[in-house]
């Protein structure tokens, strides 16, 4: 801030509070009132701040201008990072947007009673219609709309998107907790570049049990739910055109108590970095208890303790949150309990550090998504600073579950992205992305060293200009630790092919970023290679200012001067962080929402300003995942060694990705600035790798003309068995005579056509064909012949 203003040509500097209780009121223009415009800490202005304030004159009260702008409430739709919203100012083709127009005088002040005209202004759009304050969309582009009253005009701009293809709530699941109660609820569209924007109740169209349930608009552009009776559950469908999505509500919840401790002594205790015991003990909140624990003196990495239930607990239904009581001495652990959803996935749900002595009892909220009905088997404390050192216990009791009504939407169809391709050809040029192997020292013949090492040797056989490393290569960061990783790269490498190791949150686990320095430099970089610009940042941390605040001046600075350099016709940010998970716990992002939502916008506002490319690579959540925020797409990279986080069918198997590059031309990104919101240049695809230890095809040895048949192949990585298919990198081919693509497209005199989207496979005319598959540089085939 002192480098800015003296920039800015300021003599003195004067900082006010800029903490957590620092709190702005701002006035709207045409408005008596002040309201709060940020998020103070107290959640309210202090009732006796100290303040600055800065006073406009007295105005004349007489209509001399029109505010114009959507009435969507921008806390409904703030962005595309904080709150999942869309942006107000955009309106999908053929849907509406409420505009407003407030009347204000020459200092934005009110305006008086006589002035009454300003509330009924005549209106007028480009690219639509605008009738009583609703733009109605009809053409794609840059739509103004105006309101005028007497002889004051104003305006504003909205971008016409083109169709939603797809919906999302803004939660997936509701519980309102009685016929009291109520809850809010916005829907988003998303076009097929993934730009976003709410949609308003006037365009939408529900289905849902009116006894139970109502639904009415309400001022911010979604809906305000409530109950019509005190307990029950229904989904609600929301539609527009063809396009649906499902929200489950269920009204009331039921506490019920899973464990008591009364069998305290079959629980066991657990421990990484440390040591820990578990035993029973009388000094329960009522009767008996658990005694958990530890000592966290072996190790400066994180360290846990944890005690395990004999059985999986939990109630049928739907589980909206687990708590329990417990007794802290204020060591200031973490706490944290393992959740186990329908389909076995174990998630980490964490909770408050324990900074209070005695008696508290606490909550974990499930998060939304997982599928129900939900289990709890163990409870953690967590140490994750360094110089913490200490051995301690707490006691734990009267394990429960706030138990709704059962309901479960059904699940949302997979949002598959252009950007993740089959097997390719080499384009331009390619670089390779590994993260997540996560192997320490003391173990150096570990599966997680081998993992690595086949993950190395696969990158280099593949003959990419470079590789990247997206975090979590170690695990405890101990100078061991990175000896080891170098000697690993040294050894597999060989010198042949170029790295740059971007640091993950694994990377100081055990230790400061001091280690990583010694072994690997710097730990962000901005470089070119053949037109791209690359911006590697550390979020060690778990944000980008973690890593210095500097980072994000690098990032704003890199994104400017590519802007304005010929030579530069795409970006690519890359750091261990996504901006968003995608997985239901949205456990592995930038944990500044804030800055996620910032550097969202800043790498669609560079592509739509220059036309030119941009992109996001980053790893951290344990899949392999590629979606699309604003025409920008983003490739989270799974793990290279460590266990995956999702189904394997989600893209949670091991492996890592190569990216193949095009050059921007001039033409390309002239057509890209004309037309911003297409979706950009195409420039990049990614293909995600698997490690294939096998490859199968099933697929019928015989059938018979006119007859169709479903084909598959599975890829074998150890125990797990990998559906090959989207997410992963699978190319299928076949002989002369057999059609791989649509139907519609095939020869006539093609034996067999088989089409990959949905592995199917339909006879035409007698003969034999060869159909194969290929990952990873693994192909297998499979021999069909066709008969009468």
């Amino acid at each position: 801030m002192a480098d800015r203003l003296v920039r800015l040509g300021a003599n003195v500097g004067l900082e006010i509070d800029g903490g957590g209780s620092a709190t702005m009121a701002t006035r709207s223009p045409g408005s008596a009132q002040v309201r709060i415009a940020n998020e103070p800490n107290d959640g309210t202005e202090r009732l006796v701040p100290n303040g600055l304030a800065v006073y406009g004159k007295k105005g004349s009260g007489e209509l001399r201008g029109l505010w114009v702008r959507p009435a969507v409430e921008t806390s409904l739709a703030p962005g595309t990072g904080p709150v999942p919203g869309g942006r107000p100012d955009r309106v999908f083709l053929g849907l509406t947007r409420t505009i407003a127009a407030t009347g204000h005088d020459e200092t934005y002040g009110p305006v008086d009673g006589a002035n009454a005209a300003a509330r009924e202004p005549r209106w007028s759009a480009t690219h639509g219609s605008a009738d009583d304050g609703v733009f109605r969309a009809k053409l794609p582009g840059t739509a103004t709309v105006t309101a005028s009253s007497r002889s004051v005009r104003g305006s504003t701009r909205l971008e016409v998107l083109g169709r939603a293809v797809r919906l999302e709530p803004t939660q997936t699941s509701v519980n309102i907790a009685d016929a009291s109660a109520s809850a809010s609820l916005g829907i988003v569209g998303y076009d097929e570049h993934g730009n976003s924007a709410p949609v308003e109740p006037r365009d939408l169209t529900l289905t849902y049990d009116t006894t139970l349930l109502d639904l009415t608009a309400d001022d911010a552009g979604g809906y305000r739910i409530t109950a019509r009776k005190p307990s029950g559950a229904g989904l609600v469908t929301v539609r527009v055109g063809d396009v649906t999505t499902t929200v489950a509500v269920s009204v009331g919840v039921e506490k019920r108590t899973l464990a008591n401790f009364d069998n305290a002594a079959q629980w066991t205790a657990g421990s990484a970095r440390g040591t820990a015991t578990v035993t029973p003990v009388a000094e329960g909140v009522s009767g008996g208890g658990l005694k958990l624990a530890y000592d966290f003196t072996q190790s400066t990495a994180t360290r846990t303790a944890y005690a395990t239930s004999p059985q999986r607990l939990g109630q049928p239904g739907q589980t909206r949150a687990f708590g329990l009581s417990v007794y802290g001495r204020g060591q200031g652990e973490w706490t944290a309990i393992q959740v186990i959803d329908a389909t076995g996935k174990a998630t980490s749900v964490y909770g408050p550090y324990i900074t209070w002595n005695g008696w508290r009892e606490i909550e974990f909220p499930v998060p939304a998504g997982l599928a129900q009905p939900v289990t709890v088997n163990r409870f953690y404390a967590i140490e994750i600073k360094a110089n913490r050192q200490y051995a301690s216990d707490v006691l734990i009791d009267e394990l429960y579950a706030q138990v709704a009504p059962s309901v479960e939407a059904p699940a949302a169809p997979q949002v598959r992205d252009r950007l993740v391709s089959g097997q390719q050809g080499r384009g331009d040029w390619r670089f390779a992305v590994m993260s997540d192997a996560q192997f320490v020292a003391r173990d150096p013949d570990s599966a997680l060293v081998a993992g690595a090492r086949r993950t190395l040797r696969e990158i280099k056989a593949a003959g990419p200009d470079f590789l990247v490393i997206a975090g979590d290569l170690v695990d405890e960061a101990s100078e061991a630790d990175f000896q080891l990783a170098k000697r690993i790269l040294d050894e597999e490498l060989g010198g042949a092919l170029p790295y740059y190791y971007v640091p993950g949150n694994h990377e100081v686990m055990g230790a400061s970023i001091a280690n990583f320095r010694t072994y690997f430099g710097a730990t962000n970089r901005t470089f070119d290679h053949k037109g791209t610009r690359f911006v590697t940042l550390d979020t060690s941390l778990g944000t980008i200012r973690g890593g210095g605040f500097d980072q994000l001046e690098r990032l704003r600075t890199a994104l400017d001067e590519a802007a304005g350099d010929d030579r530069v016709g795409s970006l690519v940010v890359i750091e261990h962080h996504p901006p968003r998970d995608p997985t239901a716990a949205k456990l592995s992002q930038l944990a500044d929402r804030k800055e996620a939502a910032l550097v969202e916008q800043w790498l669609a506002d560079f592509q739509h300003r220059t036309g030119k490319g941009a992109a996001f690579v980053g790893g951290h959540v344990g899949t392999f995942d590629a979606g699309r925020v604003d025409g920008v797409p983003y490739l989270i990279n799974g793990n290279s060694a460590k266990t995956p986080s999702t189904t394997p069918a989600q893209g949670g198997f091991t492996g890592w990705s190569l990216l193949s590059v095009d050059p921007v031309g001039k033409a390309e990104r002239t057509a890209a600035k004309l037309f911003p919101f297409a979706g950009g240049p195409r420039w990049l695809t990614a293909e995600l790798r698997p490690h294939v230890d096998e490859l199968t095809v099933t697929a019928p040895a015989q059938l018979k003309v006119g007859a169709s048949a479903q084909v598959s192949a599975t890829i074998t990585q150890g125990s797990r068995q990998v559906p090959a298919a989207y997410p992963a990198g699978v190319t299928w081919s076949g002989s002369r005579d057999l059609h791989v693509g649509e139907a519609r497209s095939a020869d006539r005199g093609d034996v067999a056509v088989f089409d990959p989207a949905t592995g199917t496979l339909t006879a035409r005319r007698t003969g034999t064909v060869t159909l194969s598959v290929t990952v990873n540089d693994v192909t297998r085939e499979a021999t069909l012949t066709i008969v009468r």
